[in-house]
């Protein structure tokens, strides 16, 4: 049995308490180890069952920055607590020096005010060690240098963002990736006329519970009506996801074939089949299989949906040759193995479907943003462009779908029962997340040469959705403000104009 003990410096950071249980460890490569977290006082005990040196996450109040999900450097254990802010700033310093060392060694250019911002992060660290006999206030010290860390993070990577697309400027006259939303339910009557201004594509869910709710009774007008619309708007169409498998993905009357998987798989391979047919040749990129690394559908262990994925893509494969098969990865931090129910980690999942040669064409990442801890996809922007690095060393097309909330409160609408995210770590409110995450983070997407497709997750609010007030439009069928955000992103001109007037001056 491991455990790391950390002194929080501070009845403060109590307020945040609740944050604290979804703390957890990971090794040198990215595997996470189940973690659980207990409060003693000032004192944090996390537990696991190995004693090996690992990173702690966990999240944290920075002023005027929210409770980011921050990672120390790789620790031992020892008898004496570390001091956790002071651990977060060194973990959060060594990481931007080895983004600073990495994008120079490609040869971008270092904004002048970086040096001046990282200056000022590396002295305060400085002094925090040298207070560590002091908790409290080498807490109060790191503190301060967290918010230079994440003041330099945000220059270097806006710096990375504008460069990067000054390049991708000069070879395409348009966004180099597909810019879309799923549009889930909705009639076509209820699709905002100056959709196709706004996106170059759609997805059309084509989920089997909406279409085949009854065994053996299809309803396909919806479907139908939204490829028509699409095809006659010259929009680009994604399919799918057609399977999802986690507990609410299918209709409730396969559960009846749960004990007999050959049945099952025999089912399921009639409706990939079924859905693939009807559209071949109008829908060329197929999202087969959604949640295979998270799901556990019918209790079935990793090793069998593995195996029902990888056929899954086969069946598509034979059914349309010249189409993309895609399937989509949730959770690709891979965060969701620290309670221990998951022996997989995404990136073996994708590796494994790789190397079956199914014909896996590329990979979706679903990213939720703005939701309660420890369902939240939500991270600092360099670590966002990390994580989009290294899924990008598989060498297939990315397609990346956001989920985030225009503000908290139920929603009676919504099919996931996930909590939305109410207050910064101070109690005061957030801002719009949805309408901040588009603001802050699309461009990254669009710097990255893997990623080739974004989609918002839902479209309006008005019907049912995944994911708590995640559409774009609100309940009453209005635009939100992130709606007006993807107009300013349409053209690659536009969104070089757009994000340099968001450059520091």
């Amino acid at each position: 049995m491991g455990l790391m003990r950390f002194d929080l410096g501070s009845d403060d950071a109590w307020k945040t308490s609740a944050r604290f249980e979804q703390a957890f460890f990971t090794s040198y490569d990215g595997s996470v180890f189940p973690t659980r977290a207990e409060k003693h006082g000032h004192l944090l005990d996390c537990i696991r069952q190995k004693s090996d040196s690992g990173k702690l996450n966990i999240s944290w109040p920075v002023p005027g920055y929210g409770c980011p999900i921050l990672r120390t450097c790789s620790l031992i254990e020892r008898e004496q607590p570390y001091v956790l802010a002071v651990e977060l700033a060194r973990g959060q310093l060594g990481e931007l020096k080895d983004q600073l060392a990495s994008w120079e060694h490609a040869g971008m250019l270092i904004p002048d005010e970086f040096q001046a911002a990282y200056r000022e992060a590396y002295q305060e660290f400085v002094r925090s060690t040298f207070e560590q006999q002091d908790p409290p206030l080498a807490t109060e010290i790191a503190s301060r240098a967290l918010v230079k860390i994440c003041e330099a993070e945000n220059i270097l990577a806006r710096g990375y963002i504008l460069q990067r697309l000054m390049v991708r400027q000069q070879r395409f006259s348009h966004p180099p990736a597909l810019l879309g939303c799923e549009l889930g339910q909705v009639p076509v009557s209820q699709i905002p006329a100056d959709y196709p201004q706004q996106f170059g594509a759609a997805g059309i869910n084509l989920e089997w519970k909406a279409i085949e709710a009854e065994e053996g009774t299809y309803h396909w007008d919806i479907y139908d009506d939204q490829v028509e619309w699409a095809t006659q708007n010259k929009l680009v169409l994604r399919g799918g996801p057609l399977l999802s498998f986690d507990y609410q993905g299918l209709p409730s009357w396969l559960a009846n074939w749960k004990a007999d998987i050959l049945n099952l798989q025999s089912f399921l391979s009639d409706y990939v089949e079924t859905v693939i047919t009807r559209y071949a040749g109008i829908i060329r990129i197929w999202e087969v299989v959604a949640r295979v690394n998270t799901g556990g559908l019918f209790g079935f262990d990793e090793d069998n949906l593995l195996a029902l994925t990888a056929r899954m893509i086969d069946v598509a494969r034979q059914v349309d040759t010249d189409s993309q098969i895609f399937i989509r990865i949730d959770r690709p931090w891979g965060d969701y193995q620290s309670s221990g129910k998951h022996r997989l980690t995404p990136w073996h999942v994708v590796d494994a479907l790789l190397r079956s040669g199914m014909g896996l064409a590329g990979i979706n990442l679903e990213l939720s943003i703005g939701y309660a801890p420890g369902q939240n996809d939500d991270r600092r922007l360099l670590r966002f462009s990390r994580l989009l690095d290294t899924w990008g060393t598989f060498g297939v097309p990315l397609h990346v779908t956001i989920h985030a909330p225009s503000r908290s409160g139920e929603d009676q609408l919504a099919l996931k029962p996930q909590q939305v995210e109410q207050s910064h770590c101070d109690g005061s409110a957030t801002e719009d997340p949805q309408y901040a995450w588009v603001r802050e983070n699309l461009s990254m997407l669009m710097a990255k040469q893997p990623v080739v497709g974004i989609f918002w997750g839902a479209l309006s609010d008005q019907r049912p959705h995944r994911f708590p007030h995640s559409g774009l439009l609100d309940p009453e069928g209005h635009p939100k403000p992130s709606w007006n955000q993807f107009a300013n992103y349409r053209t690659l001109d536009r969104w070089m104009e757009t994000l340099g007037s968001q450059q520091p001056h």
